[in-house]
């Protein structure tokens, strides 16, 4: 694998990670009923023709597991997958929301916003040092391939 792949598998990571921090943050505070407590509750009203209304399920976070990639003769760089965060969600007392259970619970996506924000850094400095590889790379093949100077 050549060093301006493993690079380019390097930014390919980055983004991922990026989109996924981004999703999480912008979903915090996507709730919905707690699994146990199904998709109404009591305190829902129901509809003219007497079925309770059904809610959308909460955000499900989701994480990025990054490894090497080393598959035959020439390993190197990285493979990036999105999974989804275990456990997805956390209880949350929210006692105005129509799916709330009879405690007036509901289930908050299990996103650390600090975690989150500590990926973008960790991803900001990841890109850069992906970049300045696929700089080098260039200035030397061109350095190399200069013959006229």
């Amino acid at each position: 694998m050549s060093i301006f792949s493993i690079a380019t598998s390097g930014l390919s990571a980055v983004s991922l990670r990026v989109n996924v921090a981004a999703s999480n943050i912008a979903n915090v505070q996507t709730t919905g009923p707690l699994p146990a407590s199904g998709a109404s509750s009591p305190q829902a009203a129901t509809g003219s023709s007497g079925i309770a209304p059904t809610y959308p399920a909460a955000y499900m976070p989701l994480r990025v597991d990054q490894v090497d990639q080393s598959s035959g003769s020439t390993p190197g760089g990285t493979v990036a997958t999105v999974s989804t965060v275990s456990p997805s969600y956390t209880a949350q007392y929210d006692p105005s929301a129509p799916f709330a259970n009879q405690d007036g619970l509901v289930a908050a996506p299990n996103v650390d916003i600090a975690s989150e924000f500590v990926q973008l850094a960790a991803a900001k400095y990841s890109f850069i040092a992906s970049a300045k590889v696929i700089q080098a790379y260039a200035e030397t093949e061109k350095s190399l391939l200069d013959i006229t100077t």
